[in-house]
């Protein structure tokens, strides 16, 4: 064996395995919220563009938090837009945290991120910009602790 390839082995295979997962991701996107802060009336919307109307895809919502989050769970009204005008809307409740208080997700310090699973297996059946909108559907009208909100597009494996 080469002296030294037992260090660089390891090396390889993790920039291997993390291009992997980079490869099959379509879109990305974060929005951040105003004051950490995020008012019921603010929308963030995401612009899809979609070229593959064969493969299907994975679709994931993405979160950062603090610890100022007062809850352990979030409702969120997500309401997708072809680009043929048809929308169709979808009210999600995830848990964040676990009955003792314990994050989901990972984190560091104050903040917590996670990757909620959306739809599974989807396929877009039209090429164009597709949009998406999430709402948060809190019964309070600004939910604080709130820094990011996003959409993470991959295809299916």
């Amino acid at each position: 064996m080469i002296k030294g390839t037992n260090k660089l082995l390891p090396v390889m295979v993790f920039i291997f395995l993390t291009s992997a997962c980079v490869r099959n991701v379509v879109f990305t996107d974060t929005a951040g919220i105003k004051g950490k802060t995020w008012a019921i009336a603010d929308i963030p919307s995401f612009t899809v563009p979609v070229n593959d109307t064969l493969s299907n895809h994975n679709i994931s919502l993405l979160l950062r938090t603090g610890s100022s989050y007062p809850y352990r769970n979030i409702y969120f009204f997500v309401t997708t837009t072809s680009p043929d005008g048809q929308r169709i809307t979808d009210t999600l409740q995830y848990e964040l945290a676990d009955e003792k208080g314990n994050w989901f997700g990972r984190g560091f310090g104050d903040i917590h991120e996670l990757r909620l699973p959306y739809r599974n297996n989807v396929f877009f059946p039209v090429k164009g910009d597709w949009r998406i909108d999430i709402q948060h559907g809190m019964r309070i009208g600004e939910l604080k602790g709130v820094y990011d909100v996003g959409v993470r597009i991959e295809k299916a494996r």
